[in-house]
């Protein structure tokens, strides 16, 4: 029997996971609408995290145990616009990495499940 891939062993595991994080957060940090959200944070540390995270998200094999995402958001007032530039930055970041049409599609499906709780 195929046992179906995880989107994570669809994109390429560990490797492009890594990859897509650092592409990112270049975009991320360039984007003077949301870059003040991480002046005072520890870009090393949160490019970890987000690595874990995307990791878990995509179906890899490991454990998340890091904050929920609503506890990582709340306080930051963030808005629709805040959310829709950090998305289009992966999605853009997904494209440069010559990631699959299909595959981006359920990267956003995963990311828009991520939204309200983000906004809180």
């Amino acid at each position: 029997m195929n046992q179906e891939q995880t989107l994570y062993e669809k994109i390429g595991g560990i490797n492009a996971v890594n990859a897509a994080v650092d592409i990112f957060y270049k975009k991320v940090l360039a984007d003077a609408t949301i870059s003040h959200f991480f002046t005072n944070v520890n870009m090393k540390s949160q490019i970890g995290k987000q690595k874990a995270f995307l990791a878990y998200a995509f179906g890899a094999p490991l454990n998340y145990t890091g904050k929920t995402m609503r506890e990582a958001h709340a306080h930051m007032n963030l808005t629709e616009d805040h959310f829709n530039a950090v998305a289009g930055h992966l999605i853009e970041t997904l494209h440069e990495l010559n990631v699959p049409q299909n595959l981006i599609q359920e990267v956003l499906e995963i990311v828009l499940k991520t939204k309200n709780d983000v906004l809180g």
